[in-house]
Parts: structure tokens; sequence; C-alpha cells
């Protein structure tokens, strides 16, 4: 795949991401209006649909940023960290991203936006502390890998629109006990109803998981980590930088689980690895092992 066709792909993947969850809250919508005989039900739930994907898109970002307690820095505050990007950027013909750093001194970084015009990298400072000036440079270029093919929009699509439905989740299964269908005679069978759905999507969370890492898929790190490793000719860099990320037992703890996947590695580090949850818990991960990138990055190397 190419760099011009993963942009491409990666466009059409975010509009169908939002038209999917603007038919799902309709949907619900739908079937609220027809429970409670309430047409205004379905009115309230188009516009909030509506609303929610338009902050998603525009807003995303910074609800991301704040999420992670990132805070904004101009060159005078790091002039390492921000030559390190503004370098990189012009290599590549990038606009200059804003720059964030998280204070936690867990190693880690992402990337996030709905465009290369309107995107932020943030860093913790552990990646500043631990980390040689090569191995920031590989971070850096593996995340702005992420910015020029469009992956920052899908990324932050998603943590806004997996916590939605994460509240909603909730909201139905409180609305469920709160036995608001005992209105009219038939109130036992509506709150079952009512039950039932809330139980779905109660369910729905850990198959959300799943679908984080579709919509990201293990092929667009390993290819973050190729494009990044080829912005500084220096794939070794980059793999140092994700042994020693890996190596730091340290979890990050500004990040859970819907902001995860926007990491350069797993931040949740006693969900990293091979371990007793077996092959199954696995499947779950939003990121490919450790020990499979860094390998393909020592034979870009050799």
């Amino acid at each position: 795949m190419t760099t011009y066709t993963q942009i491409d792909s990666n466009k059409r993947r975010s509009f169908a991401l939002l038209a999917t969850f603007l038919v799902f809250i309709i949907l619900i919508g739908w079937i609220f209006s027809r429970i409670f005989d309430s047409p205004a039900i379905l009115i309230v739930a188009v516009f909030y649909s509506i609303v929610q994907a338009l902050v998603g898109y525009y807003a995303g970002d910074k609800i991301t940023l704040a999420m992670s307690g990132a805070k904004k820095i101009n060159k005078e505050d790091n002039p390492t960290l921000y030559n390190i990007v503004e370098n990189l950027t012009i290599s590549v013909g990038l606009p200059m991203p804003n720059i964030y750093i998280i204070d936690d001194t867990a190693p880690n970084a992402f990337a996030t936006g709905r465009d290369p015009h309107h995107a932020s990298i943030a860093v913790t400072t552990g990646i500043m502390q631990k980390l040689q000036k090569n191995e920031i440079e590989g971070v850096i270029a593996h995340e702005l890998s992420h910015i020029k093919n469009y992956d920052i929009r899908i990324l932050t699509l998603t943590v806004i629109l997996v916590g939605l439905i994460s509240l909603l989740s909730d909201w139905f299964l409180r609305f469920t006990f709160w036995g608001r269908g005992d209105r009219n005679e038939g109130g036992g069978q509506w709150q079952l109803i009512l039950l039932i759905l809330g139980i779905i999507l109660a369910i729905l969370s850990p198959i959300i998981a799943t679908l984080i890492k579709l919509a990201i898929s293990r092929k667009r790190e390993f290819l973050a980590d190729a494009d990044g490793a080829l912005m500084t000719r220096y794939p070794d860099g980059l793999a140092s930088a994700l042994e020693k990320i890996s190596a730091d037992t340290e979890p990050l703890e500004v990040a859970n689980k819907a902001t995860a996947h926007l990491y350069i590695a797993n931040p949740l580090k006693e969900h990293q690895g091979k371990d007793a949850r077996g092959w199954f818990a696995n499947m779950f991960e939003t990121h490919p092992p450790i020990e499979e990138r860094i390998s393909k990055l020592r034979q870009m190397a050799a």
C-alpha cells in the first residue's frame, strides 16, 4: 500500500466511523421513541448524534490532550524537543504540529488531530529523561508518520466515540432500573426490552476494544514504524526506543483503555506481553508485539 492509498483509506474510514456512530445513535433513538410513543426522543437522538460527531471531529484532539494532562510548550520551554520536531517536519514537508508535554516519568508519546494542519504531538517527560536524542527522533518520526498518513483522524475519533458509547451503555442500564416503563400497562414488557438493550450495550464494551484494534490495525503501526525509520534514516534509533519503552515497568498514570491505542506503545503495562490471561485476552491488544516491531526495524537496518 502506497502512502497516497493509505491516506485515502484513512479518510474513507474516518467518515465511515462517523456515519456508523450517527446511524447507531439514531437507531437507539428510534427504538426509544417507539417504546414510549414519543417522536421527540428521535429528534433529540438525531440532534445529539450530530453534535457529538462534530465535537469528535473538530475538538476530539483537545479533549484527548486534556484527558491526558498534556501541557502545550513553546520553543523556549524545551528547545531540544522543539528542534527535533521542527527538523523532521521540514525534512518531510509537513506543517509544524503543536507540541505537548505530559508530566509523567513513564516513557511514551502519541499524536492526535484531524489532519496535518491541525495536529499535535504529546510526549511524556520520561521520553526526554530516559531516551537518547536519536531514539527521541525515532519516536517523533513514528508519530509524524501517523500525522502524514491521517492515522490521527481515526485515532482521535475512536477515543471520543468509544467513550460516548460506553456512557450510553451505563445510561441504558441506569435508565432500565429507574422503572420508567411502569408508566403504562405494558410497562413490564418495555422494561424488559430496555434491560436487554442495556445488557447488549454493556456486552459491546469488549467488542468495541476489538473494533479499535481493527480500525487502527497492526499493519498501520508497522507502517508508521517503517515510515518513521525512513524519515530519520536510522531504524536502530526507533528500535532502541521501543526496547527502552517496553522494558520500563512504570505504567502511564493518565492513560486509560479509551486512549491507550493512541500511544506508540501500550501504556497500560499490566496488559503488555504474554501472561496468564492467554491467547484470547491478547486478542484485545491495540498494539502489535513490541518484539515483532523491533525485529522488523532491525531487519531494515541490516
